[in-house]
């Protein structure tokens, strides 16, 4: 049996980490296990008997993207499956966010992604196969208060996708995006900044930021579960592969009742976008 060779960044904690504790565990995965510190990763010794390479990794720096890819290669010879999973999110109102903040969320989640992605690509192409799996989020397809900027950086993550999946679909690559809603990670606590709303006309939205934060670890979705998932869909179901995968109740309810709705109103409007064009043109 041939191994796949699986790269996740980000599995120190949350998604991440679950993907690489089931990985580590089989039989047919070589494991590239990312952190931004050493010794975050020391959970996975006890699986190692080879298989396994740990890679200091901050997505935002260049010379350690292009370390992780190149480590992976030389090492299992070769990359069959990228997850793009390292991440931060960030709640504010539009108005009083620290856009400081929000510039390094999007270089995390979207720049440090497009960088991991750029530099994976070329193999996998010569390959002509490869999977590329970036978690984006229910707030990639459907959005709330406070967290314009975090919903930025996930609506690019699902359209730069989506334009990679059509340049690539010829080459035996696939692509697939995760949108998990309320999972016990990280995400709305210690892997979120935050800024209180401070002017009355906001202060409404100060018991969702921390009703989020004080439900941390207690949201509905378990890590493990959809860890596995993500496994089963590419380890045994590559040829059906989703292109969107949402993940927990509330992420398939929302997702599929603002898609209802939006498709209701573009059909009430198809007399009007029609009437756009001249009339030569429709």
């Amino acid at each position: 049996m041939m191994s796949k060779t699986w790269l996740v960044t980000g599995t120190h904690t949350g998604f991440g980490k679950q993907l690489a504790l089931q990985l580590a565990q089989r039989d047919d995965v070589n494991l590239v296990a990312t952190s931004r510190k050493a010794g975050q990763l020391d959970y996975l010794n006890q699986y190692d008997h080879g298989q396994i390479a740990k890679v200091i990794l901050d997505v935002t720096k260049h010379d350690e993207v292009i370390n992780a890819v190149k480590t992976a290669n030389d090492k299992f010879g070769g990359i069959d499956v990228l997850v793009n999973n390292a991440g931060l999110g960030y709640f504010g109102t539009f108005e009083e966010s620290n856009l400081d903040d929000a510039k390094y969320m999007f270089d995390v989640n979207v720049w440090g992604l497009v960088d991991m992605t750029r530099q994976t690509l070329p193999i996998m192409r010569k390959q002509r196969s490869g999977v590329i799996v970036n978690f984006s989020s229910i707030g990639g397809l459907y959005s709330f208060p406070t967290l314009a900027f975090y919903h930025g950086t996930k609506y690019a993550v699902e359209g730069i996708t989506g334009s990679i999946e059509e340049e690539v679909k010829g080459l035996g690559i696939k692509t697939m995006l995760v949108e998990p809603s309320g999972f016990r990670t990280d995400w709305a606590g210690r892997s979120s900044h935050k800024t209180m709303p401070t002017h009355d006309d906001y202060q409404q939205f100060a018991k969702f930021i921390q009703d989020n934060a004080n439900g941390a670890h207690h949201e509905p979705g378990d890590p493990a579960k959809a860890a596995a998932i993500i496994i089963d869909q590419v380890m045994n179901h590559e040829d059906q592969l989703p292109e969107h995968l949402p993940l927990g109740k509330i992420s398939s309810d929302l997702a599929i009742d603002k898609y209802t709705k939006l498709l209701q109103q573009f059909k009430d409007l198809r007399k009007i976008s029609l009437s756009a064009d001249s009339p030569e043109k429709q």
